[in-house]
C-alpha cells in the first residue's frame, strides 16, 4: 500500500476584515465629539474636553436602546437612523436647561457625521496594504508575489459588528466597495457585472451584524460569510479553477474574543491587531498566551498570532504557529 500523500496547501485566500476599531477609528473620542457638537448646538455639558458625564451618558443610553430595541432597531421594525436618534437624544436630555427643549440638528449633526467618513479616519497602515493588495490582485494569475503576497486569488470581505453605515463610512473613507451585502440579493446578471468589476474593488462582499442577525462570535455570521464567497465565485466567470474550498479562511480584528477566539471556533484561521505605536510600521508575527475570557487567572488558555501592522499579514501561512520578521515593501498611492 502506498503511503497517503500530503495536503496540498491552498493557494487561495478568503480574507476578511473587521471594521471599527481595526480598519477606522474615531477622528477624536466620540465622547469629546458629542460633547462639542452639543455646545454648538447650546447645551451646557460642562468640559468639553474631558467629558466623562456625556461617556458615562451615552454609554447608559446605548445600553438602554440594545435592551429595548436589539440590533440597532432592527428586530423590532425601528431602523437604524431612528435607534441612533434615541441614543443620541437620551445622551443629552440629562443636560438640558429647564425650559430647553432638545435640538433636532443636534442629532442630524452627528447622524450625518457617523455615516461618513467625517467622523472617522483609517489607520495609517490601512491604505498602504490596501494598495499592495490591489496590486498582487491584478497580476495575472499564478504569478504571486515572490516574498510579499503568496496567494494567487484573494477575496476580502468585511465582517462587523454594525448597523448599516458600515459601507457608506469605508466609501467615504475612499474604499472601492462592491454592493453585495448578506440579505441583499440581486440577481445573477448583476452577480456576474460586479464580478467583472472585482479586481478593481478593495472589498468584495460585506457581512453586518445588522442584516444577518447575530453578532461575532457567533459562527453563524461567519457562515454568512462564507455563503457570499460561494456567490461571489458562482458569479465568476473564472470558478471553475478556483471553487469555495480552495480557500483558505482569515479573519482579522482588534478583539480577542468576539475577533480571533470567534473566528477560530468557527473553523477560521485569525489575527489579532495590536498596533505598535502612531505610524503602525509592524513588528511581524507574534505568537503568544492570551487567557480565554471568564476562565479566570488559571483557568483556559489559547494561542493567538498577533500583528503590530496590516503589513505583517504578508508573513502569515496556515497552520503554521510562528513568529516573522516584519514584511516591508512600498507600493505607490493610488486613487
Amino acid at each position: 500500500m502506498s503511503a497517503a500523500k500530503p495536503l496540498a496547501e491552498k493557494k487561495n485566500l478568503l480574507l476578511c476584515f473587521d471594521a471599527f476599531g481595526t480598519l477606522f477609528t474615531p477622528s477624536k473620542p466620540i465622547p469629546v465629539a458629542y460633547a462639542q457638537a452639543a455646545a454648538r448646538h447650546g447645551i451646557n455639558v460642562g468640559n468639553t474636553e474631558n467629558p466623562k458625564e456625556i461617556a458615562s451618558s451615552f454609554k447608559q443610553a446605548f445600553k438602554k436602546a440594545s435592551q429595548e430595541n436589539p440590533n440597532y432597531g432592527k428586530a423590532t421594525g425601528m431602523g437604524a437612523e431612528k435607534w441612533w436618534a434615541n441614543v443620541i437624544e437620551d445622551t443629552f436630555t440629562p443636560f438640558l436647561s429647564k425650559d430647553q427643549t432638545f435640538p433636532p440638528a443636534l442629532t442630524q449633526e452627528l447622524i450625518r457625521t457617523y455615516s461618513s467618513g467625517l467622523g472617522y479616519k483609517l489607520y495609517p497602515d490601512v491604505k498602504p496594504f490596501f494598495n499592495m493588495l490591489h496590486y498582487a490582485r491584478n497580476i495575472p494569475r499564478h504569478h504571486s508575489l515572490p516574498g510579499i503576497w503568496p496567494w494567487d486569488r484573494t477575496i476580502v470581505g468585511i465582517i462587523t459588528n454594525s448597523d448599516n453605515r458600515v459601507p457608506e463610512v469605508l466609501t467615504s473613507l475612499r474604499f472601492k466597495m462592491s454592493s453585495l451585502r448578506y440579505g441583499h440579493d440581486a440577481d445573477q446578471k448583476t452577480r456576474k457585472k460586479r464580478s467583472r468589476r472585482g479586481q478593481d474593488q478593495d472589498v468584495d462582499f460585506t457581512v453586518l451584524s445588522y442584516d444577518v442577525g447575530f453578532e461575532k462570535p457567533d459562527r453563524r455570521i461567519f457562515a454568512a460569510a462564507e455563503e457570499l464567497l460561494a456567490s461571489t465565485l458562482g458569479a465568476s466567470e473564472s470558478s471553475s479553477d478556483s471553487p469555495a474550498s480552495t480557500f483558505e479562511k482569515l479573519y482579522v480584528g482588534d478583539d480577542l474574543t468576539k475577533d480571533a477566539f470567534g473566528a477560530e471556533d468557527s473553523g477560521w484561521s485569525s489575527v489579532l491587531v495590536q498596533r505598535d505605536g502612531i505610524d503602525c510600521q509592524g513588528y511581524g508575527l507574534k505568537v503568544s498566551e492570551e487567557q480565554v475570557e471568564g476562565e479566570g487567572e488559571d483557568g483556559k488558555k489559547r494561542r493567538v498570532t498577533k500583528v503590530g501592522s496590516l503589513a505583517d499579514l504578508c508573513a502569515w501561512r496556515p497552520g503554521k504557529e510562528h513568529e516573522a520578521f516584519p514584511v516591508r515593501y512600498i507600493f505607490t498611492k493610488r486613487d
